[in-house]
């Protein structure tokens, strides 16, 4: 197959020689000859061992090797491996929409027909090959204590109107993703450019503020929550929940205008060693048990409509309706990576932000 790699700074920060976090899950069953899965995954393992523990005591007779590493290394490894006639990771799960994409459409994944696949939502299903399996909206947090007089901004109209009337009040104590070494930052600032026909008088209005930009949803979080920041923008639903959920300081707000959602993609890479497996956990992943556990204990919405008790996209739909815009699993995601179009986006974007 050929390779058709990208020859640019992908939708986020390649390691180089930074090397995966692994760990290790030996069968229940304490089988020493136990069929092993391969996981490859952005999702740090802490957080994804409550799915794999479930999966396990589903699944007994089978042992499980977790690598945790960046979105741009799940990339690479999988190109690698596969093109030089290696076996691969049997499932992939990332949240670099683009890339997870991208393998599918270039012939390195394999088609996953499973149960639910024919009532899987037909926007986070791209040919059996490529699923949403999350629903993540892009949030304003705020600090609770520096809005006691007034309520938060609710949406980017409102948003530009209290940076401005606040002036040098809130100067330097806005944040949002750096979009040049954040990728999901960098989609969800694509995503605006196409919801919103104003969105660099937003931009504009955060250069005036004194935009502090990180890479990270923690580094904004952690500083909303003492008060040394009183805005974040576009940081992502899901880690926003979870910092929110033990620090009461933390608000969040769906804005009202439009909700950008982005999802987590689960595949099968086409060189799976054992592409059984790797379904088998797509598959449990998909389930109403899996999901209900994404959702309870992971703190991250589910996609499966079957799953309508909690933060959920069923419940936030009922709630919310047309004001949630999720980015379709799609090839239409691949135009992210157009070296071009990516340089034009980001030399705008410094040049609003005054950036120099």
């Amino acid at each position: 197959m050929q390779r058709l790699f990208p020859t640019l700074f992908l939708s986020c920060v390649l390691s180089g020689t930074a090397v995966a976090d692994v760990t290790d899950f030996p069968a229940i069953s304490g089988r020493s000859d136990a069929p092993r899965l391969l996981v490859y995954s952005s999702l740090d393992q802490p957080m994804a061992r409550p799915m794999i523990e479930a999966f396990q005591r589903a699944n007994p007779d089978i042992a499980v090797r977790y690598e945790d590493m960046l979105t741009g290394q799940i990339y690479e490894r999988i190109l690698e491996e596969t093109d030089s006639g290696q076996k691969t990771a049997d499932f992939a799960f990332s949240s670099a929409m683009d890339l997870q994409v991208k393998l599918a459409n270039d012939g390195y994944a394999q088609q996953s027909r499973l149960a639910l696949s024919a009532s899987w939502p037909a926007w986070a299903n791209w040919r059996d090959t490529a699923y949403a399996l999350t629903f993540e909206p892009a949030v304003f947090v705020y600090h609770k204590p520096s809005f006691i007089s007034e309520p938060p901004p609710a949406s980017r109209a409102e948003f530009i109107d209290y940076l401005r009337r606040k002036g040098d009040a809130v100067h330097g104590r806005i944040a949002t993703y750096d979009i040049e070494r954040s990728g999901v930052g960098f989609l969800f600032m694509s995503r605006d450019q196409e919801q919103f026909d104003d969105i660099w008088s937003v931009v504009d209005a955060m250069g005036e503020a004194g935009v502090r930009l990180y890479s990270t949803s923690q580094a904004i979080l952690e500083r909303v929550a003492d008060g040394r920041f009183v805005l974040g923008y576009n940081i992502l639903g899901s880690y926003a929940a979870d910092w929110a959920s033990n620090h009461p300081e933390v608000g969040i707000v769906l804005p009202k205008d439009y909700t950008v959602v982005m999802s987590r993609i689960g595949l099968v890479p086409q060189a799976a060693a054992s592409p059984d497996l790797g379904r088998r956990f797509l598959d449990f992943f998909m389930s109403r048990q899996g999901q209900t556990i994404l959702t309870r204990e992971l703190q991250i919405p589910a996609v499966n409509p079957e799953v309508a008790e909690g933060n959920t996209a069923t419940t936030m739909r009922e709630m919310l309706g047309g004001q949630l815009k999720p980015v379709p699993v799609s090839p239409g995601l691949m135009v992210y990576l157009d070296q071009v179009k990516r340089a034009r986006l980001i030399a705008r974007w410094n040049d609003v932000l005054r950036i120099r």
